[in-house]
């Protein structure tokens, strides 16, 4: 099916070669920035958003416009596991890049367009901006998790202004503030404020532009669960903290209707601002009386802290930090245990399962934290769903041995960490390629340089089978610390992260299993021999009275009869269906379908050879054929070809382009079950499965389908797949 697709897919060869560069995102040298060099006319978005899914276009022509010549295009975006920022890579498809990636969770993304690793360019159909990198673009999942960050109705927000401040001599600076909805200037009580402060390596838009802050001030406003108050966004980035926000206060404090005691201000940051509102807040005590530290942390572990006199001034301590992700995970373990010895009263909203050290989290952070300010508070627990914080994150010493390595959070879920070799020290860019994108797609998450090795950590990944391998350069290369292989995918390794959803591909107990031998045929196809893989039952009795039914399984283009074994993990899958009562005993065989005839294989040389060597039934009714992509096609062609060869024919990801030449009658005699299988909207067959289904239906071949999976074309929906399928063959049959 090599040139179906626009969209990356690890089931067939050239696409994979096609695709390489587009995965990559290797810095050469400087990184050269082009927002000003847009294209002439770019009226189509190139991002259209559907139901939770990104679908990106970009014209090939307006990149060149604007770029150049390229042969490698991402988006980088927020879209790894934990809003961690991942590149998802883009193929050629006629005039236009193209990917799709989802479901996304409901939330705000940012992302940016990087073609042959070193030019960055904003979307320019996107007015989504991002005013401290003007590289980025943004835009909104909608969906309940993110009704706060939604803009309230015209007329019902509050209002933004700006004030000056001086930090230095003929120095000054700005901040933003928001004043809530029907602020009043001369309103005999003050209003409270909160100063809040940005990471590193931004500035006071950022809350505004990733934070949306704003939209979650005036949602909360608006439903009453918060106090109107003014907060102001300052830079905070200056070299000496403390000082610059006194002379911030004392600017706001004049042109805002603002309480100056302590009891009514309130301070809080997120990253680097985080650690530095929390120095303040235990060094300067009864500054401010409520404090929120989103993944910040102490730095100095020699800090004096008078307990008694923080305590004394301080309503509220709230800390928060993400999950095994987050770089501020083990320095908020350090601090809460340091805020214990100090005898310091704090809250802790637990570790945010989900997210890691982003903006996602944060804005999370700054919804939990505004309706606990200035104003009686009676749950000082952790967020639902939180999860408590018992130790620090540890991973083996570098050079440990075999990779990767997996640790698994309260929830259940795996946080897998990998390591490459020192053999790639010299290198510029090390990026970690796997199937832990939203529904089972594929995203690069950068690796970070540790000495002279790289390493990363990815999660929380759910309970289910992963593939991965490192782009080094550019480059695809093995983890060589992992001593799992894939025959066809030399360079990619693979994992099982543990857990109950996860049992239908997990090893059964030594000896409880089926039993997985070879089968040697000769193909007068292509005139060769070749292997095939067969499972038989436990038990399997090859003199049984009866002869076992039968299902010859194929895998699809650019790969072999060691797939379906290697990757689609059918051993496990037909060994615990078969524990759980779930499927009939039966032979499975897993022929090679890489042939330009694949009907005349099947028939004259795999079924006679497997028929010769196992005990294993001639009558039709007792055969099935199922395949995935390209063995999918081939099933449907035997389907026409051969009507009633096969009484259950499965497809997984798989239609037909030529409705011609079925024999309606003869198909609906003889097949008893033909069930359709399609992955969501990022596999690229989805659209022929639909069109598959409709032909059927004008047709009158009768058929079942499975619903979507949700997946793209790769094996995470494949397997699901066969899982579903094996348990519903030769029911009728006695067996």
């Amino acid at each position: 099916m090599a040139g179906a697709s626009p969209h990356w897919r690890p089931t067939h060869r050239a696409g994979v070669r096609r695709c390489l560069a587009a995965l990559g995102t290797l810095i050469l040298g400087a990184v050269v920035v082009l927002t000003g060099a847009q294209p002439a006319a770019a009226a189509t978005p190139w991002l259209t958003v559907s139901d939770g899914f990104a679908s990106f276009r970009v014209p090939a022509a307006d990149l060149e416009s604007a770029l150049g010549t390229v042969s490698n295009v991402v988006v980088e975006a927020d879209f790894g596991p934990s809003f961690a920022l991942a590149d998802l890579g883009l193929g050629r498809s006629g005039d236009a890049w193209t990917s799709v990636i989802g479901p996304l969770r409901p939330g705000l993304y940012h992302y940016r367009i990087r073609a042959d690793g070193t030019k960055l360019l904003k979307d320019p159909t996107n007015t989504g901006a991002v005013t401290s990198d003007p590289t980025w673009s943004t835009f909104l999942v909608s969906g309940d998790a993110a009704s706060l960050l939604a803009d309230v109705p015209a007329g019902q927000g509050g209002t933004l202004g700006t004030v000056s401040y001086p930090v230095g001599p003929r120095q000054t600076r700005s901040a933003t503030v928001w004043t809530p909805p029907g602020y009043d200037a001369h309103r005999h009580r003050p209003y409270p404020v909160l100063y809040l402060q940005q990471g590193a390596d931004g500035s006071r838009t950022d809350w505004l532009d990733l934070g949306r802050a704003r939209q979650i001030l005036e949602n909360l406003a608006v439903r009453g669960r918060i106090e109107p108050m003014v907060v102001v966004l300052g830079d905070g980035d200056g070299p000496d903290f403390q000082p610059e926000l006194r002379a911030l206060a004392r600017a706001v404090r004049r042109a805002y209707n603002i309480a100056d005691d302590p009891a009514h201000r309130a301070l809080a940051g997120a990253s680097a601002g985080g650690s530095q509102v929390l120095r303040h807040a235990l060094t300067h005590p009864g500054d401010y009386a409520y404090v929120g530290s989103f993944a910040g942390s102490l730095t100095d572990e020699h800090l004096r802290i008078d307990g008694r006199a923080v305590n004394a001034g301080t309503r509220l301590l709230r800390l928060y930090t993400g999950n095994m992700t987050d770089p501020a995970y083990n320095p908020t373990y350090q601090t809460l245990r340091t805020l214990d010895r100090s005898r310091v009263r704090h809250d802790f909203d637990g570790v945010n399962p989900d997210d890691g050290h982003t903006w996602n989290a944060w804005r999370e952070n700054l919804a939990d934290f505004l309706p606990r300010l200035f104003r009686p508070v009676h749950d000082h627990g952790p967020s639902a769903g939180h999860l408590p914080l018992t130790r620090e994150f540890a991973t083996p010493a570098p050079g440990s041995t075999p990779t990767p390595w997996l640790t698994r959070d309260a929830n259940g879920d795996t946080f897998a960490t990998v390591e490459t070799g020192t053999e790639y020290a010299g290198a510029g860019r090390v990026t970690l390629w796997g199937n832990w994108a939203p529904g089972g797609s594929w995203v690069n998450v950068p690796l970070t340089r540790s000495g002279d090795r790289w390493r990363g950590t990815v999660g929380p990944l759910k309970p289910w089978f992963y593939y991965y391998k490192f782009i080094v350069d550019l480059v695809s290369k093995k983890d060589t610390a992992n001593p799992t292989h894939i025959t066809t995918e030399p360079t990619w390794s693979t994992f099982l992260a543990p857990g109950p959803a996860a049992h239908p591909l997990t090893d059964v107990p030594a000896g409880r299993g089926g039993t997985l031998t070879t089968l040697t045929y000769t193909s007068t196809v292509v005139a060769a021999e070749r292997t095939a893989y067969v499972w038989t039952p436990p038990g399997y009795d090859p003199a049984r009275a009866e002869p076992y039914p039968v299902l010859y399984l194929q895998h699809g283009g650019g790969q072999n009869y060691t797939d379906w074994v290697e990757m689609g993990r059918a051993k496990q899958i037909l060994d615990n269906g078969f524990r759980d009562g779930k499927i009939v005993p039966m032979v499975v065989v897993m022929g090679n379908g890489n042939v330009p005839d694949f009907g005349k294989e099947l028939l004259d040389n795999i079924v006679p050879a497997a028929r010769a060597a196992y005990h294993i039934s001639h009558d039709p009714a007792r055969q099935a054929l199922a395949g995935l992509s390209m063995g999918g096609f081939q099933a449907l062609d035997l389907l026409k070809t051969h009507p009633g060869e096969f009484a259950y024919v499965g497809t997984f990801s798989a239609g037909v382009f030529n409705s011609t030449g079925f024999d309606v009658a003869a198909v609906n005699r003889g097949t008893k079950l033909l069930r359709m299988y399609t992955g969501n909207v990022t596999d690229f067959v989805y659209p022929t499965v639909l069109s598959t289904m409709a032909t059927f239906d004008t047709l009158g071949i009768r058929y079942e389908f499975a619903g979507v999976t949700q997946g793209p074309h790769g094996w995470d929906a494949w397997q699901k797949n066969l899982i579903d399928f094996a348990p519903r063959l030769f029911r009728s049959d006695s067996t």
